[in-house]
Order: C-alpha cells, then structure tokens, then sequence
C-alpha cells in the first residue's frame, strides 16, 4: 500500500530551494495547511514547534506547504519563532501533485484552497501514513505517535 511520495522543488521562507529528496534517510512530516496567520494553521504550527525536539529525537523533518509567499512565511516564523521550514507553493503545483488542492465553501462560497493535510514520508521517500481534512486538535500527537510506531 505504499506509494512514492512525489518529489518536488520550492522555495523556503528564505529563498532556497528545496526538494523533498532531500531529506532522504529522515522522516519527513509534510504538512500542508490553508494561510499563515490564521488561528487553524497558528496553532497547527505551534503544536509542531512545542514538540519539534521529540520530532527531532524520532529521526523526523518538518515541513509545513501552503500557497503563501516566501515574505507571509518569514513573518509567520518570526511571530511565531517556528523551528522548521515553510514552503511557498504559491502555484498550488505540490497542493495539486497530493491531491489537497480542492473545492472547498465557506458562507456559501465557493472557491479552491488547500484542505489541511499531513502526510508521514518515511526514509526511503515513501508515503507511509496520510491525514486528510485534520482537525488541528490531538493531530499532532497521531503523528507523533505514528513515527514512535515507525521508530520501535
């Protein structure tokens, strides 16, 4: 049932480019998210944040996508003094290759955006556990738990 994570390349906050190949021989916790600031994806990011040294310890990268700029992600690590990169897929090309570019309503609305999504990527590149339409609550404490079981 595993699949290759796909492979891409975009910018961090800083500018540099990216890929996920990158990081093989770590896990890697992709996460995807709708817009810097906003209280969902705040407290999402802090949740990483508070527990980045046990992600750390677990062999394991974090890396959170949205469709924001390379400057809304560096206030958004300032203010929030985040540990780990932001990646500006502001084509939504990486939303699109994982399937969380989706139609979404809002107040009757309706328009496309990014459905909160976590995707656990093992060593070797592969999707092992995937989390679509999180819920921001205890989501952090599933992935850890998933890469304590990856780790055991």
């Amino acid at each position: 049932m595993m699949k290759q994570a796909p492979d891409f390349t975009l910018n961090n906050q800083n500018g540099e480019a990216v890929s996920l190949s990158d990081f093989r021989g770590n896990y890697v916790v992709l996460y995807f998210y709708p817009k810097d600031m906003t209280p969902g994806c705040t407290t999402q990011a802090c949740n990483f944040r508070d527990d980045y040294p046990t992600y750390e310890g677990l062999d394991a990268v974090i890396l959170g996508v949205s469709a924001d700029d390379e400057t809304r992600h560096t206030k958004f690590i300032a203010k929030h003094d985040l540990p780990f990169s932001l990646l500006a897929d502001t084509e939504h090309k990486v939303c699109e290759q994982y399937g969380v570019w989706v139609l979404k309503k809002m107040f009757g609305k309706e328009y496309y955006g990014i459905e909160r999504s976590t995707f656990l990527i093992d060593k070797e590149g592969n999707i092992v556990k995937e989390w679509r339409k999180v819920k921001v609550k205890d989501h952090n404490e599933e992935v850890k738990a998933a890469l304590a079981e990856l780790n055991a």
